[in-house]
């Protein structure tokens, strides 16, 4: 080979080889999903975030290389395996308040970010106060918003009628869920067969059905959503009050996900105040000795059944009287100031509705 050929073809290799480094470390396994309901200072605080906050996370996104993704691609493609970009992320809204439509709507196209409406289809129809118009809601669905599935009425999933058996609360909710995607397909022309379970709510016979009906569940237990992720059960951020703060909302816009089965139990449905769950963390870029995991903000019992493989059983050290909470396992990535996130979902039907 001539020298000036040799030379030519050392430096088009060199490069070549660096463009592949680059793009293998901008893909990624992962991806995180944010969870709004009111954009507005005048609506419940637990499920609100004040426009100026709002506006602050979409300022963050935009002038810290995010990719804000529709919901639908960033689903197939990890479901398939497929590797998205690097602090990928999909933005979604629940239930169809006026105000997502008044203040969110507007700020999103000013930012040019696609996002996700949930909607709850009841309320539409009854024209009911705080809420969106259908004209509204098709307004949102031809300038390209996603409209997908939060049953008709919004119901706490788990509730049964008074003497209702196993299968009619089952087909009753399967009835609801197939009735709200039809309403939606009728208004908007849209069918994704997405569901987020309403208040996060949900057991393995609705998983079981919502595979047979071919939908992708999301939930609302924090985490971000990879590979190996259930997808019946998708984790998202909720960011709403104490949690609509910028400064903790970054680290979790810059969370993985972990490689991790939950053995048992098998459903976040339990009785119990204090109950244990059992993880299998599978080897990736972080050491199995610094996962630590949390309750409430304090840290749990953690019993490595055998850390070499990953075996851990995790039990609080203090009761939970509430209808919903969780357990938090983070891991750092070592040099990056990101964190690995997973989280345990736990629900008490018999409490009362919160």
């Amino acid at each position: 080979m001539q020298p000036g050929i040799r030379s030519f073809f050392t430096i088009f290799v060199a490069s070549l080889l660096g463009t592949l480094a680059a793009c293998s470390s901008e893909a990624a396994e992962h991806g995180v999903i944010t969870a709004y309901h009111h954009v507005a200072t005048d609506t419940p605080p637990s499920t609100s975030i004040s426009p100026e906050q709002f506006r602050a996370h979409l300022e963050y996104l935009r002038d810290n290389d995010y990719t804000v993704m529709p919901l639908d691609e960033m689903l197939s493609q990890l479901q398939a395996g497929e590797a998205i970009s690097d602090r990928a992320v999909a933005i979604t809204f629940d239930d169809g308040y006026s105000s997502i439509y008044e203040t969110a709507f507007p700020m999103l196209q000013e930012f040019g970010f696609p996002f996700t409406l949930f909607l709850s289809t009841g309320p539409i129809d009854r024209n009911q106060p705080n809420y969106m118009s259908w004209a509204q809601i098709t307004e949102m669905a031809e300038a390209g918003v996603i409209i997908a599935n939060h049953t008709v009425e919004h119901p706490y999933m788990l509730d049964r009628d008074p003497g209702e058996s196993d299968s009619d609360w089952l087909e009753r909710r399967r009835s609801e869920i197939l009735a709200a995607e039809r309403s939606i397909e009728e208004h908007t022309g849209q069918s994704h067969r997405l569901l987020a379970y309403p208040y996060g709510e949900f057991n393995a016979e609705l998983k079981a059905m919502l595979a047979e009906e071919e939908f992708v569940g999301l939930a609302q237990n924090s985490g971000a959503v990879g590979f190996h992720s259930d997808f019946l059960a998708v984790p998202r951020f909720p960011l709403a009050s104490i949690y609509a703060n910028l400064e903790t909302a970054t680290t979790k816009l810059e969370s993985l996900a972990f490689d991790v089965r939950q053995l048992s139990p098998d459903s976040p449905v339990t009785n119990s105040s204090s109950p244990s769950a059992t993880l299998q963390f599978s080897p990736g870029d972080y050491n199995f000795a610094q996962i630590g995991c949390f309750a409430d903000g304090e840290a749990v019992t953690m019993n490595w059944q055998d850390q070499e493989a990953g075996l851990l059983e995790i039990t609080p050290q203090k009761a939970f009287n509430g209808r919903r909470w969780r357990y938090i396992c983070t891991a750092p990535l070592p040099g990056s100031g990101r964190y690995f996130w997973y989280s345990v979902q736990w629900i008490n039907p018999q409490v009362g509705g919160n």
